[in-house]
This record gives structure tokens, C-alpha cells and sequence, in this order.
């Protein structure tokens, strides 16, 4: 019987440096088409409780999180709900839950089921939380938080340091029972056009926290993967710093062929293609979405330390933007799959 190569060891191919037999297909959740995918990610419930139940909820922190319909029901903070007005208020409204009767192992199996994780298909990265970045924005808005940032910094180190002492604790309890083949991190610290803050307020007030959370895994020889959106292409060092081997969606905006250029295969680049554009229009045609795709791959994948990523958001059911993302996966598979045999 022919030997048949999964999705796991294919992605695991491309983490160890290595040119893969195939393109892998990288997507922030499971695949619309049902198939394997060549990571699973995996939240715990304890941070991640809010986002696993529909409609409006609260997080561990009281923080109001709504679904936003045009984002496929991706929930982000309620902006008329900011809990912390004054930075240096958060000592009476930043609280971190009691922990001390958490089942680690019981929560890790039920985390797993609830995300349909295959291991005989897929590697499993753990994830962690939304980034403490984007934790402060969510307790105080972006105007808020970015002038605590800058006038309050010893205040806003201060809390980051609280919330960095429970999420060690948490990961710590964790890890060990989730058994990632991958540590996933987050924090979209950028906009599209440009950071939100500055590389000296990151090394200051976030990469310190980050870098110690990050440590856990390096700790144990587990890669890390980074999520953060938007002009983050001057963090990619600091990234580095604290042990990222992976960064995903490594949006358009980033000169992404400099960065394969620098980094070679000790960065996969997860993504490169984004629906922006005439990709937008409403006309677009078959050929012209997957022709996109195919120059994606073409431009990222040679030699290895790549892994295709992209589709359209829109309204849960709709139909045009299910089609669309059908012709994406169908390119990436189709293209990707006979690619490195050219």
C-alpha cells in the first residue's frame, strides 16, 4: 500500500526548515471545505469561554464582546462598554479570577473535542490570548489606552505586569496538558498603514511580557508562531527575539519578498494574499481570484518557509463570499499541491 503523507507531517516539513511536498494551506480556524488542515489551533476555555457561545458576551475581566456580522460574527469589544476610564484606576477594576479549582486536564480534553482537533492529521497550537497590546485597548478603547501608553507608562507597566503573572500561571498550567506541537501568541499592534505605537513604546511597555510568556514554550523546545495584523514588518526582529519561527496572516501591506529574502526559512511566512482591491468587486471572476492565488505562491513559496492564507469575511451564509473562499481554497490546493514538482 502506497505511503500517503499527512497534512501534520507536511506542515512539520516546513517548521523544520525544510522545502514541504506540498504548499500547506494555513487557516486561523478549521477548514470551510471540512478538509484537514495542517494546524489546529486550540483555546483554552478559561480566556478564550467568551468567544466559544454566540451573541454577546463577557470575558473573564467583565470586558462586553459583540459579534460584528460582516466579519463572519468575530467578536470584538463593545465600544460603548469600556470598563477602565483611568489608567490609574485598574488596581480597582482589572481583576484576575480565582483559578485555584481549575481542572487542567479535564478542561484540555473538552478544549480539544470542542475544536475538532484530529492529531493524526494536524499539528495543535495552543493558543493564549489576545495579546496585552490589544488587552489594555479592550479595557479602555484606543484613545484611552494609547494615552495611558504614553502618559501613564509606569502605570501601564504596572498592570501589564498583573496580567502577565496570571496568564504565565495559566499557560504554565496548561501546556503540559494540551501537549502543543506549536505555542501560538497574538497582538495586532498595527494598522494597515502603519503601527499603532511606536518599536521603543513596544520594547518598553509589551515585548517584555510577551518575551516572558513566550519563554514557557521555548523553555520546552515548542516553536512559536505569532499572530499580528497589519505594517508590523519592523517588530519582526523583536519577534525573533523572544523565539517566533512562524507569523501569520503576513498581510500585503509588509514587503514580504524582502522578508523571505532576510529571514529565509527560519520564518514562515503564513498568508501574503489579501482580498483588497478588485478582488472586492462584485464582477470578479473565477480565473481572476485564483490567478491571484497562484501569483501569491508563486512569489512566497519557493524553497520552502511558506504556507498559503487568505479569504474573503463577510456575513455568515452568504453566498458570495462562500464562493469566493471556495476558489481560493480550490487554487491553493490545487496549485500549491503540484507546485514544488515543477
Amino acid at each position: 500500500m502506497a505511503y500517503t503523507m499527512t497534512e501534520k507531517e507536511n506542515m512539520k516539513l516546513v517548521l523544520d526548515g525544510q522545502q514541504p511536498e506540498w504548499v500547506p494551506v494555513f487557516s486561523l480556524g478549521p477548514r470551510a471545505d471540512g478538509k484537514p488542515a495542517p494546524v489546529s489551533t486550540v483555546f483554552p476555555s478559561l480566556l478564550f469561554g467568551h468567544n466559544m457561545k454566540p451573541g454577546p458576551t463577557q470575558d473573564i475581566f467583565g470586558v462586553t464582546f459583540v459579534p460584528v456580522e460582516d466579519a463572519a460574527n468575530a467578536k470584538l469589544p463593545d465600544p460603548k462598554k469600556y470598563i477602565l476610564k483611568d489608567i490609574t484606576d485598574w488596581r480597582d477594576v482589572i481583576k484576575v479570577p480565582d483559578i485555584s479549582g481549575v481542572d487542567w486536564e479535564a478542561m484540555a480534553r473538552k478544549d480539544c473535542e470542542f475544536f475538532h482537533v484530529n492529531r493524526e492529521e494536524s499539528l495543535l497550537a495552543l493558543g493564549s490570548h489576545f495579546g496585552y497590546f490589544q488587552y489594555l485597548m479592550a479595557f479602555m478603547g484606543y484613545n484611552e489606552g494609547i494615552c495611558a501608553m504614553y502618559e501613564e507608562p509606569e502605570e501601564t507597566m504596572e498592570l501589564m505586569e498583573y496580567l502577565c503573572d496570571f496568564f504565565v500561571t495559566v499557560i504554565e498550567s496548561c501546556i503540559d496538558y494540551y501537549k502543543p506541537d506549536i505555542f501560538d501568541m497574538c497582538d495586532d499592534i498595527a494598522a494597515w498603514l502603519s503601527p499603532f505605537i511606536s518599536l521603543e513604546m513596544y520594547r518598553k511597555l509589551i515585548k517584555p511580557f510577551t518575551a516572558r510568556q513566550a519563554k514557557i514554550a521555548t523553555d520546552r523546545g515548542i516553536p512559536i508562531s505569532m499572530h499580528c495584523c497589519g505594517h508590523c514588518e519592523d517588530f519582526l526582529d523583536d519577534f525573533r527575539d523572544f523565539g517566533v519561527v512562524m507569523w501569520n496572516p503576513a498581510q500585503t501591506i509588509n514587503d514580504l519578498e524582502a522578508i523571505k529574502k532576510k529571514y529565509g526559512n527560519s520564518l514562515i511566512i503564513c498568508g501574503g494574499w489579501d482580498s483588497r482591491g478588485d478582488l472586492l468587486r462584485h464582477d470578479i471572476t473565477e480565473a481572476e481570484v485564483k490567478e491571484s492565488v497562484c501569483r501569491t505562491i508563486d512569489k512566497l513559496a519557493p524553497g520552502g518557509g511558506y504556507a498559503f492564507s487568505g479569504g474573503f469575511l463577510g456575513p455568515i451564509g452568504d453566498e458570495e463570499t462562500r464562493k469566493k473562499n471556495k476558489w481560493v481554497l480550490e487554487a491553493a490546493d490545487t496549485y500549491g499541491k503540484t507546485f514544488y514538482n515543477k
